[in-house]
C-alpha cells in the first residue's frame, strides 16, 4: 500500500466522545471538580493549573491514586529549588507495595522469547515469586541501601528480582546481557553492588550467545560482590553461583519496608557513549507518582489493558514498562530481536497477545515504512487502541505511515523525555487530537519552555527545551557525586535554577510540540539553526537512501563555519553515483534550504547507533573534529561498534 504523504500539522485522528468520557484523564477531571472544586474540562486549562500550582497538582495525584503511606507527609514540597527540591517530607511508602497491590488471578506478566519460550504469571503468582525472592535476598544479607546489580534480559525473573529488592529498600540497577563487559563494569563498578543477578546466555536474531565468560569477568571486576545468583541457560551447572531456583526461598511473608519518599529506587545510566555513564538515582516516591500519572492519565492504561513496549533492561523504557503493574495492567515482555524471523514478528506478537498499547521506537516504525510493510495485512490488530513511539523524533510521514498501514482508529502517542527523569516531558493524552509530526501535549506537572538564543521564551519557533519547575522524578542525585557538581553541570550550568535538557523543541500555538533532535548536534548554517530530524525527514525518504547521518563539524561558539557532511547508506541495489548525489543535493536545496546542501556526501555501509537505536551524531562530530575513538565513544555501548571505524578515514580528509 502506498504511504500517505502528509505535512507537519495535518490532523490525522480525533478521539470519539466515548474515548474521552471513559478515559482515566476525564475521570481525574471529574474527581477534581467533585473533590477540589476545580472545573478544568479542557486539557490546556488542566495543564496550566498543574504547572502554576505544582504542590496542589502533585498532592492531587497522591490522593486520586490513593497512594499508601505508612506515615503521613508533613509537606508536599519542602525545598522548591532546582536541583535539590524535596517532596512529601516525612512520608513512608514502598514502590513494590503499589506494584503488587493487585493479588488476584488476573495476568500480571506475559513473557515471549524469539526462541519460542512462553510464560505468564498472575498477580497472585507474581506476589508469591517476589515473596520468595525477598526471602532469598535476606538470606544473602541484603539490607536497605544495598545495591543489587542485574545482568539480565527482559524476562519475568528481572521483574521479580527488582520488586523483591524494592520491597527491602535495596537499590536496583540493570544492564542487558548484550552489553560488553567493559560497558557493564563502567556502570556497576560505580555503585559497588552486594549481589549480582546474571544470565549466562541469551538468544538474539536466531543465534544463541553464551555469556559465561562475561559473567566471570563481571564478577572479577566487582570486588564488593558477595554472591551471584545465576539464571542458567547455557550451563548445566552454575558452579559456585546460586541457581535462581535455589535463590527463591519458600519462607517468610511478603512484606514491604516503609521507606522515605526520596529513598533510592534504582540507578539508571546515561548512554555512556562518551566518558563514564552518569549514574542517575531516582527515588521510590518520585517514580511512583510520575509513573502513576504518565501511565494512567496520559497513556490511559488500566486493569483491562495489555501493555507492551519493545525494550531491554538497559533502556529506561523497561523501567517505564514495568510501571504498568502500578495501574493493574498486564505487562507483555519480549526477549530477542524485533526483526526475527522477519519485521512482522512484533505485529504478530501484538495479535497473539491481544496487545492494547503497543510501544516501540521511531527507528523501528521508520524501518517498517522503508521496507514497505503493511502490519494490518499480516496481523489482526483489533485490540490495539494506542501506539507509543520514542527514542528519536517521528516525522510527519512516519505518522502518516502508521495511520495508513497499521490502523486508522488509533491514538499515536509520540513521546520524548529521557533516562534523566525516567519519563516523558511531552507525550500523549486521550482527550486530544493527533497532528502529523507533533507530540500531543506537555506532561501534566511539567513546566516546559522553549528558549531562544537570548534565553527568552518563544512559541512556534525552535528553541532549547527547558523545565522551569521541579518534578518528583528528577534525579535525587548522581551516585558518588560529592556536592552535586556533576549533576549541576549536566542540567543547570547554562541556566541557573532551570533544567536544560539538551533537545531542540518547537511549541505550537495549540500546545503540541515538535522535537528536532539534540541541541548539541545542531546544524548551524549561515546563522540558521536546525535540528537533524528535519534533515532525516527529507533525506531518509528518498528511494536511493536506506539510512543516513548528517554532521555539522562546526561549533555554535566559533565564528568560522564548519563543514556539513552527509553520510549515506544506499538502498539495496543502488549505486550512489554522481547523478544520485546530485538528486540528493537538489532535494535538500528545495525542501530544506540552499544553506543546508552538504559540502560532501559520503557512502558508508551502516550508520553507527547506540544499543537503543539512536544515531551517534555527537560522538561522530567529535571524531570528525580529530578526537580519538576511545575518547569519543565507548564501543560497548553501540549496536554496531565496527561502523564507527569508517569515520576515522573521513576525519583525515577535513
Amino acid at each position: 500500500m502506498a504511504d500517505r504523504t502528509v505535512k507537519e500539522g495535518t490532523l490525522l485522528w480525533e478521539p470519539s466522545a466515548e474515548v474521552v468520557e471513559r478515559s482515566n484523564l476525564r475521570r481525574y477531571q471529574d474527581w477534581l471538580a467533585e473533590k477540589k472544586g476545580l472545573e478544568l474540562r479542557d486539557y490546556p486549562a488542566l495543564y496550566q493549573w498543574s504547572v502554576n500550582d505544582i504542590e496542589a497538582f502533585w498532592e492531587s495525584i497522591w490522593e486520586f491514586f490513593g497512594v499508601l503511606s505508612h506515615k503521613p507527609y508533613s509537606k508536599v514540597l519542602g525545598t522548591h529549588s532546582m536541583p535539590g527540591a524535596t517532596w512529601f517530607e516525612s512520608a513512608r511508602l514502598n514502590y513494590a507495595e503499589h506494584a503488587l497491590s493487585r493479588r488476584d488471578d488476573h495476568t500480571a506478566i506475559v513473557y515471549r522469547s524469539e526462541d519460542g519460550s512462553h510464560a505468564q504469571l498472575s498477580y497472585r503468582d507474581l506476589a508469591d515469586q517476589v515473596r520468595k525472592a525477598r526471602a532469598g535476598l535476606q538470606v544473602l544479607g541484603v539490607q536497605k541501601g544495598d545495591r543489587i546489580a542485574a545482568f539480565v534480559p527482559n524476562s519475568p525473573e528481572a521483574i521479580v528480582a527488582f520488586l523483591a529488592a524494592a520491597s527491602l529498600g535495596a537499590t536496583w540497577s540493570s544492564c542487558s546481557p548484550e552489553f560488553g563487559v567493559k560497558s557493564v563494569l563502567d556502570r556497576f563498578s560505580q555503585i559497588e553492588p552486594k549481589v549480582l543477578i546474571a544470565v549466562d546466555g541469551y538468544a538474539y536474531n536466531g543465534k544463541f550467545f553464551d555469556r559465561q565468560d562475561a559473567v566471570r569477568e563481571i564478577e572479577e571486576g566487582l570486588p564488593t560482590l558477595e554472591r551471584t545468583v545465576l539464571i542458567a541457560r547455557a550451563a548445566e551447572s552454575p558452579g559456585h553461583r546460586m541457581p535462581w531456583e535455589e535463590f527463591l526461598l519458600d519462607s517468610g511473608e511478603l512484606a514491604f519496608d516503609p521507606l522515605p519518599f526520596d529513598h533510592p529506587l534504582w540507578v539508571l545510566y546515561s548512554s555512556g557513549t562518551t566518558g563514564l555513564p552518569k549514574p542517575i538515582v531516582h527515588s521510590q516516591g518520585g517514580i511512583l507518582l510520575e509513573h502513576l500519572k504518565a501511565l494512567s492519565l496520559h497513556c490511559d492504561l488500566g486493569p483491562d489493558d495489555r501493555f507492551f513496549w519493545f525494550t531491554t533492561t538497559g533502556w529506561m523504557m523497561w523501567n517505564f514498562l514495568i510501571g504498568g503493574l502500578l495501574v493493574g495492567s498486564t505487562v507483555v515482555l519480549y526477549e530477542g530481536s524485533p526483526a526475527h524471523p522477519d519485521m512482522n514478528a512484533m505485529w504478530k506478537l501484538a495479535e497473539e497477545e491481544r496487545v492494547t498499547y503497543f510501544g516501540t521506537s521511531a527507528p523501528f516504525l521508520l524501518a517498517n515504512k522503508k521496507a514497505g510493510l503493511v502490519p494490518k495485512d499480516v496481523a489482526d490488530l483489533r485490540h490495539l487502541r494506542a501506539l507509543g513511539s520514542t527514542g528519536a523524533p517521528l516525522p510527519a510521514d512516519g505518522f502518516g505511515w502508521v495511520y495508513e498501514n497499521v490502523k486508522r482508529d488509533l491514538l499515536l502517542g509520540s513521546v520524548s523525555g529521557g533516562t534523566d527523569v525516567c519519563t516523558a516531558f511531552v507525550l500523549s493524552a486521550p482527550l486530544l487530537p493527533v497532528h502529523a509530526g507533533e507530540i500531543q501535549c506537555h506532561g501534566l506537572g511539567c513546566k516546559i519552555e522553549s528558549l531562544d538564543a537570548d534565553g527568552k521564551p518563544v512559541e512556534n519557533q525552535v528553541g532549547e527545551l527547558v523545565i522551569t519547575e521541579p518534578m518528583p522524578s528528577m534525579p535525587i542525585y548522581f551516585w558518588n557525586d560529592e556536592g552535586g557538581k556533576r549533576l549541576h553541570e549536566s542540567y543547570f550550568a547554562q541556566y541557573p535554577g532551570i533544567w536544560r535538557h539538551g533537545d531542540w523543541i518547537k511549541v505550537t500555538p495549540r500546545g503540541s510540540s515538535v522535537i528536532y533532535g539534540r541541541s548539541d548536534s545542531t546544524l548551524n548554517r549561515g546563522g540558521v539553526r536546525m535540528g537533524t530530524s528535519e534533515f532525516y525527514r527529507i533525506v531518509d525518504n528518498l528511494p536511493e537512501v536506506a539510512d543516513s547521518v548528517v554532521i555539522d563539524t562546526g561549533s555554535l561558539d566559533d565564528e568560522a563555519e564548519g563543514k556539513l557532511w552527509l553520510f549515506v547508506v544506499p538502498a539495496e541495489g543502488i549505486e550512489l553515483d554522481d547523478a544520485a548525489k546530485k538528486k540528493i543535493r537538489a532535494t535538500i536545496r528545495t525542501a530544506i534550504s540552499p544553506r543546508h546542501v552538504p559540502d560532501a556526501i559520503h557512502v558508508i555501509a551502516e550508520v553507527p547507533r547506540t544499543l537503543s537505536g539512536k544515531k551517534l551524531e555527537v560522538p561522530l562530530k567529535k571524531i570528525l573534529n580529530g578526537m580519538p575513538i576511545a575518547q569519543a565513544a565507548n564501543p560497548d555501548t553501540l549496536a554496531n561498534p565496527r561502523a564507527i571505524e569508517a569515520f576515522l578515514e573521513f576525519a583525515t580528509k577535513r
